[in-house]
């Protein structure tokens, strides 16, 4: 194998596995929550609440904004990104004006910050001292693993319990961390922040049980290749999440798409069906809900689920209902 051929492949791992990391909103909350508390089961303090406060305006148009207009009531859809660095320009007038005329706001989980409740679940659903990863793994897998642990802040014994998904998304975004990705500069954190000063009720399409068990639920094979091509795209992960960023920002959905999206579909159909497909298609009979209602909702859930042929848009639009991008 060459070099370039080398790196094609691992460009293509590092998709994927952050695709799929960043399908999950509480993907944020895992990484700034330190890990070793997992580990040890123990609680942690509460994340402090970010104050609300002014995004650099982006470049051009800015990120994607969809509406969804009958006679009485006004849905706007906005992809985020969980994790982002402090200075990454989003900002736009648009997506300002579509928020502060939102009766109500939703997110994929109304409380993806809430330490108390994520780390039982985590314990519930992510900890199995009775099939290690070092029974799972090949030795060579091992040394991969317990390297990477060791650039995340973790030991080998530390990891070693963890469920092969909790490993995966816990090394997928632990090198952006360091990179200075911070999921307290995330959309939802920022837009949550808002809200709350706003006094605009906050909403989840999802319990944070649910949406832990969406990915916890996977079989352990498929959870195994999700760590192995987490572990095989670990030094790609910043670079190639820099470029997920800027083609969000930008507005460049084709570019997006094919980032985020199309590589998760064909590398991992199962990972992509029960983080995109499944949860798009449960969250357009909620929108539908909504619709039947009056009023205006601003819904901010994880870009890659407005993006492809399976995303939120499209399944609403196969039901009859027209979503219409925002210029």
């Amino acid at each position: 194998m060459t070099v370039s051929t080398f790196r094609t492949q691992a460009g293509h791992m590092a998709r994927t596995a952050l695709g799929a990391v960043l399908g999950l909103s509480l993907a944020g909350a895992v990484i700034f929550q330190p890990v070793q508390a997992f580990a040890q089961a123990t609680a942690a303090a509460a994340t402090p609440v970010p104050a609300a406060r002014v995004v650099a305006r982006a470049e051009g148009a800015g990120p994607a904004l969809w509406a969804i207009r009958d006679a009485d009531s006004t849905i706007y859809l906005f992809g985020t990104v969980h994790v982002l660095r402090p200075t990454t320009a989003w900002g736009s007038a648009r997506v300002d004006a579509a928020f502060a005329s939102a009766d109500d706001v939703w997110f994929e989980v109304s409380n993806p910050d809430d330490q108390a409740a994520i780390v039982p679940v985590i314990q519930q659903y992510g900890v199995s001292p009775d099939r290690p990863l070092s029974s799972l793994l090949t030795a060579e897998e091992l040394t991969d693993l317990n390297a990477a642990a060791a650039a995340a802040g973790l030991t080998a014994a530390q990891i070693d319990p963890f469920r092969p998904w909790l490993a995966a998304v816990t090394l997928s975004l632990a090198p952006m961390v360091k990179a200075g990705y911070d999921p307290q500069s995330g959309v939802e954190r920022i837009l949550k922040a808002r809200a709350d000063a706003a006094g605009t009720p906050v909403h989840g399409f999802e319990t944070l049980d649910k949406q832990i068990g969406i990915i916890a639920g996977m079989s352990e094979a498929d959870q195994l290749d999700f760590l192995r091509a987490t572990l095989e795209a670990y030094d790609e992960a910043t670079t190639e999440l820099d470029a997920m960023v800027n083609t969000w920002a930008a507005g460049d959905l084709d570019a997006f798409e094919k980032i985020s999206v199309d590589e998760m579909r064909d590398e991992a159909p199962a990972v992509y069906q029960a983080l995109l497909v499944q949860r798009n298609t449960d969250w357009a009979g909620q929108i539908q809900t909504l619709l039947a209602g009056s009023g205006t909702a601003f819904i901010a859930v994880g870009a890659a689920h407005l993006a492809g042929d399976d995303s939120v848009q499209e399944i609403l639009a196969d039901r009859g209902v027209a979503v219409t991008r925002e210029e």
